[in-house]
């Protein structure tokens, strides 16, 4: 998963520098942007570009991709859970496009602007937001998930030693041998001791 996220996370930068380099640096749709002398981009802008996009690259992920690991973790195979959680993922998906289209908006106001230096920056971010959001986390990440199968929650076993089990989805709750030890019963509000050996 931390992979797929941070393979999106690059394909969306590529693209935001790759649109900031037609527009800015060769001059493509110069007239439509306001861009009436192509220069080489600022040496800062790619720093400020890849801290902001991957804030919001990873909060697309989270809203999108939590419905399919409630899914996997309940007992769905892997690929029923990535089309559970798409399905059932409308919520997230909804919350990812209302977020994407305001960042969106709010970049897109300082292409624009008086300042030759805040434009660039403005498209830069506009341009990876509408990638990240539509193309990257509602298309390919998904369909990757479903290709990988299994593949995409494959954790490695000496690194799962030492990562802490959370349980935030409450996978533990949905398995047939019940609740853990030392949880409350919900019968008759005793604590379940583990047995002795």
């Amino acid at each position: 998963m931390p992979l797929t996220a941070t393979a999106g996370f690059v394909l969306s930068l590529l693209a935001a520098f790759g649109g900031l380099t037609a527009v800015y640096q060769h001059g493509w749709l110069g007239e439509l942007f306001g861009v009436h002398d192509p220069a080489p981009i600022l040496s800062f802008l790619p720093i400020i570009e890849v801290g902001v996009l991957f804030g919001l690259a990873m909060d697309y992920q989270l809203f999108l991709v939590s419905g399919m690991r409630e899914a996997y973790s309940r007992g769905d195979s892997a690929r029923v859970a990535v089309q559970r959680g798409v399905r059932a993922g409308r919520a997230g998906r909804a919350v990812a496009a209302a977020a994407a289209i305001i960042m969106t908006s709010v970049f897109a106001g300082f292409i624009f602007s008086d300042s030759s230096t805040v434009r660039p920056i403005g498209f830069g971010l506009a341009f990876g937001v509408l990638v990240d959001a539509f193309v990257v986390r509602q298309l390919l990440i998904p369909a990757a998930m479903h290709l990988l199968g299994r593949m995409a929650w494959w954790f490695p076993k000496w690194l799962d030693r030492i990562v802490p089990d959370l349980d935030v989805e409450g996978a533990r709750l949905h398995r047939p041998e019940g609740p853990p030890p030392g949880t409350p019963d919900a019968s008759d509000g005793l604590v379940q001791t583990p047995p002795k050996r």
